[in-house]
């Protein structure tokens, strides 16, 4: 082999080498990027009530969130909110959707009056910075005597009456465990029977719409699809993920007020 041929040998070595560093250099930078975001399995919420003094007295929640046992700093806006707080009672009678107010280190706070004592369904969504959006369930005790149970009874017809509005809700196509659905809200004045066009946004959309199964562990943030307009009809897209009973609460806005309609629906 003369001394031209190693010399080219060489330089090819060289030159493979280069660029087999330069792409461990690039896949390093990747992983260090992953790294560096909040994985919302590692995100803690610790929850403390301060109890009510009397019946008609309020009950202060304080939500402490936490990566990794260091408090997360900042969190993004969604939905015009920076954290929803849903609160279910065991037997899904009550329902509250309520904003809790940020103070800083990961501390929320906000209060709230139970109707009863007993268990109540905790729903934190939020979405820190550095991460994807977060959902967090837990069952919280309130003190105070127990209310009876209400029946959780699934509807034959979805339709109510709220606030003097008229709303009924249809689910296509049917109705299906792990199936793609679009829930269809139809809004119109009980006492007119006219529709009603002139809804006002709610969390930046025409409405929002919340799902919880009976055993309430299956929580679905519905999402309304975009540029809907005022009314009559607000449509919204979900899945539910398994069989069972569900209730569906779905919230709208007119006339500077929100009102809420529910629905027990069964999915086979």
């Amino acid at each position: 082999m003369n001394k031209l041929v190693l010399f080219l040998l060489l330089i090819s070595s060289l030159l493979f080498t280069a660029c087999g560093s330069g792409q461990s250099w690039e896949k390093e930078e990747e992983t260090i990027e992953v790294s560096n975001r909040i994985i919302s399995d590692d995100v803690n919420v610790e929850w403390e009530l301060v109890e009510k003094q009397a019946s008609d007295e309020e009950t202060l929640i304080r939500l402490k969130i936490s990566y990794n046992g260091i408090p997360i700093q900042d969190f993004d806006v969604n939905h015009e909110k920076l954290l929803h707080l849903i609160i279910v009672s065991e037997d899904l009678s009550y329902f509250n959707h309520i904003h809790p107010e940020y103070l800083g280190d990961g501390v929320f706070e906000i209060t709230n009056q139970f109707p009863a004592g007993g268990k109540y369904r905790m729903v934190a969504d939020f979405k820190p910075t550095d991460g994807s959006s977060v959902s967090k369930l837990e069952w919280i005790n309130v003190k105070g005597k127990v209310a009876e149970p209400v029946p959780i009874n699934v509807d034959n017809v979805f339709e109510r009456v709220v606030d003097k509005k008229h709303v009924s809700m249809s689910i296509e196509p049917q109705i299906e465990a792990g199936k793609e659905l679009t829930m269809k809200f139809s809004l119109t004045d009980e006492i007119t029977r006219q529709p009603i066009s002139n809804l006002e946004p709610y969390l930046g959309s025409i409405g929002h719409v919340v799902v919880l199964s009976e055993d309430g562990e299956r929580y679905l943030h519905v999402h309304a699809l975009e540029n809907q307009g005022t009314g009559p009809d607000a449509l919204f897209e979900t899945e539910f993920p398994e069989s069972g009973v569900y209730k569906v609460w779905g919230q709208f806005q007119k006339d500077g007020q929100v009102f809420t309609v529910s629905y027990v629906v069964k999915v086979p």
